[in-house]
């Protein structure tokens, strides 16, 4: 049975997983990278990123690597799992395709529009 295809990522758990590209890391590396990669237009507060890590570990596109103390704390590593690299894969061609159709139609002449007299 072919499977449905997934809804659209939020841009958080988009980037979120784009962070992860290039293998494990800890939260607060996360949301430094989140920012990078998003030119700042997304920033997570620690609170927020968890909850999207919470989500993305239930729906089995993350998964903990790994966990150290550090100064006394917890520090949890992260790591895409090959469905979630596959998510992010069709998300970013679906987005990829949304684009090439405003820029195609975007270059394309201008149609001429009606001029309507009031009545």
């Amino acid at each position: 049975m072919p499977r449905s295809p997934r809804p659209p990522m939020r841009e958080p758990s988009y980037f979120v997983l784009a962070a992860l590209l290039d293998g494990p890391r800890h939260g607060y590396v996360v949301i430094q990278r989140v920012a990078e990669l998003s030119g700042d237009r997304v920033r997570l507060a620690a609170g927020s990123l968890y909850s999207v890590l919470d989500r993305l570990l239930g729906e089995g596109l993350v998964a903990v690597t790994g966990e150290e103390i550090v100064n006394g704390r917890a520090r949890r590593y992260y790591a895409l799992t090959d469905t979630g690299r596959e998510a992010l894969n069709e998300e970013a061609a679906r987005m990829a395709e949304a684009a090439r159709i405003v820029t195609e139609r975007a270059a394309a002449p201008a149609p001429r529009t009606l001029r309507v007299r009031p009545a």
